[in-house]
């Protein structure tokens, strides 16, 4: 199936006014139909686009290597061109994730709690869809097909607007989810994509309080920033991934070494790498820790304390301790054990994901308790930061705020709840 390019013209703020109230007319409609399907309904439209998928598979990878060339001859960053580029392993991950989805347990409906009052009243909490979710991304089209997916199953229509850098590849993904909708009966404006990269469709999404119920931003600070600052509708954030990994002084050295390497190297690009390494001055073994992440390509930035462990060890600015690098960089302390750990981390995190390797149980439970981070882990990589690791098919983002949702957003993150109550004919006095 030949996927044209978008076009992707520019537009006025009137134009993009009108395109995103037409887009977010029609989702809305889409999402009341959305929001009585049957499970099974929802789970084949999943099903058939992750068969739709895996038969257009040439497809997709030629869209891709259209958008990796543009990328290539602007220059693009490696890590960035490791999000952007598909390769079959990736789309067959992708086809998976659908496929997880769908075998899911579906949230809509679900009841949280039930009490009956001392007059009879009989109340519940009910779990229920969204809405229009509004999804704006950079350079992963993966993303394309998870956010499509976890909205869909979670009973919501969904406006997607990818980044330029991904435009061929988002596009012939789209169509083969938006295809398996409609294949299954479901509107297909239950997925909707732009059809323009200019930022005033952007805007525009921003401003569509009535239509958009919430906005859920994953991409860099710039865009988060702009996101949060503009928004008139609820924005569930996904912000940068400044993690820390702290080796304890019980740390045992060949789990610490393979936890570490793991954690910064598995892939530099995605936002569950480590971004800073604490090392505990009572830990013995710190030379040949920090020598594993060098010959493993690593470059290292450090205090004058760090830099006396390897003369490779570049000086560190201030700006280092917050700075996620997505690439084979790493910032590394000494820290005055414990203490000094959640301390740096209090600091510095960007309250996405902080790992203690230790085998201190006291020690590790503190960290757990006291790190104020969506996810906090005690001897493992903080690469597991990923909601398919967690068991929920695939995930929107990681939340790192306080409010609605927190971790790793999946269906659940994408429902809210009402309250049913009832009665016998009863009166308040």
């Amino acid at each position: 199936m030949d996927i044209p390019l978008p076009a992707f013209p520019p537009l006025s703020e009137t134009e993009a006014d009108t395109l995103i109230r037409d887009m977010g007319a029609r989702a809305r409609i889409a999402a009341a139909t959305l929001a009585q399907a049957p499970t099974a309904r929802k789970a084949d439209a999943l099903q058939r686009a992750a068969t739709l998928l895996r038969a257009r598979a040439g497809t997709i990878l030629a869209a891709n290597a259209d958008d990796m060339a543009r990328a290539d001859a602007a220059g693009m960053a490696d890590a960035m061109r490791d999000r952007l580029r598909l390769d079959p392993a990736r789309i067959e991950g992708m086809a998976t994730a659908l496929e997880a989805v769908a075998a899911l347990d579906d949230p809509v409906g679900r009841v949280i709690d039930a009490s009956e009052r001392p007059n009879g009243l009989r109340l519940s909490r009910l779990r229920v869809a969204l809405g229009v979710v509004g999804i704006i991304y950079e350079s992963r089209p993966n993303v394309t097909a998870d956010a499509g997916a976890l909205a869909l199953m979670a009973g919501n229509a969904a406006i997607l607007r990818g980044g330029s850098e991904a435009r061929a590849s988002n596009a012939a993904i789209h169509a083969a989810l938006a295809d398996g909708i409609e294949a299954a009966g479901l509107p297909r404006d239950a997925v909707q994509m732009i059809p323009t990269s200019d930022r005033a469709a952007v805007g525009a999404l921003l401003r569509a309080q009535g239509l958009i119920d919430i906005i859920v931003p994953r991409g860099g600070k710039g865009l988060v920033a702009r996101v949060q600052e503009e928004a008139r509708v609820p924005v569930l954030a996904h912000l940068d991934g400044i993690n820390h990994s702290f080796v304890h002084a019980s740390a045992l050295p060949a789990m610490a070494e393979a936890i570490v390497v793991n954690a910064k190297l598995r892939r530099t690009g995605v936002c569950g790498a480590t971004e800073t390494l604490l090392v505990d001055r009572g830990y013995g073994h710190a030379t040949a820790l920090v020598r594993a992440l060098l010959d493993a390509g690593c470059a290292l930035r450090g205090d004058a304390d760090t830099r006396a462990l390897d003369p490779r060890i570049a000086a560190a600015d201030a700006s280092d301790w917050d700075t996620e690098y997505l690439d084979a960089i790493c910032a590394v302390a000494l820290v005055d054990g414990l203490d000094g750990a959640i301390a740096h981390i209090a600091r510095h995190a960007s309250h996405h994901t902080d790992a203690i390797i230790a085998e201190d149980g006291a020690a590790a439970e503190r960290f757990l308790a006291e790190v104020d981070s969506a996810i906090v882990m005690w001897n493992a990589s903080t690469q597991f930061a990923d909601g398919g690791e967690f068991g929920l098919g695939a995930e929107l983002g990681i939340s790192t705020g306080r409010l609605h949702a927190r971790g790793p957003v999946a269906l659940e993150g994408l429902t809210t709840y009402k309250w049913v109550v009832r009665g016998a004919g009863q009166v308040r006095p």
